[in-house]
């Protein structure tokens, strides 16, 4: 099983950037995606996640900013990010949990935001 994120970079303050996650392999039935980041120095933490059913959650800093959806025919996971602020700026991981219970992480796309 792999999971390729994409869409990391460099934006300046206010910015806008769109992660995507494709996952591929011999994956069984999806259940919860999601995507983490990890700044220098820090824990990882969860962004957003959302359910086979569409329910979302967010971190408390990402609510009103950022956007988590999926499409469940192409086993991928989005996140878009507005009014993105330098404290944004860390590694983002995509993770996914199958029906079966094995959790999946990719490989990390890396987002960073001028001040």
């Amino acid at each position: 099983v792999q999971l390729q994120a994409s869409g990391g970079g460099l934006v300046q303050t206010g910015g806008s950037l769109r992660l995507s996650c494709a996952a591929s392999g011999s994956i069984f039935s999806i259940n919860a995606m999601a995507w983490y980041r990890q700044a220098p120095g820090k824990q990882r933490e969860l962004v957003a996640s959302i359910t086979k059913g569409g329910i979302t959650t967010y971190a408390d800093s990402a609510k009103g900013r950022f956007t988590i959806s999926r499409d469940n025919t192409k086993n991928m996971v989005y996140v878009q990010m507005t009014s993105l602020k330098p404290e944004d700026t860390a590694v983002y991981y995509c993770n996914v949990h199958d029906s079966l219970g094995y959790e999946y992480w990719g490989q990390g796309t890396q987002v960073t935001v001028s001040s």
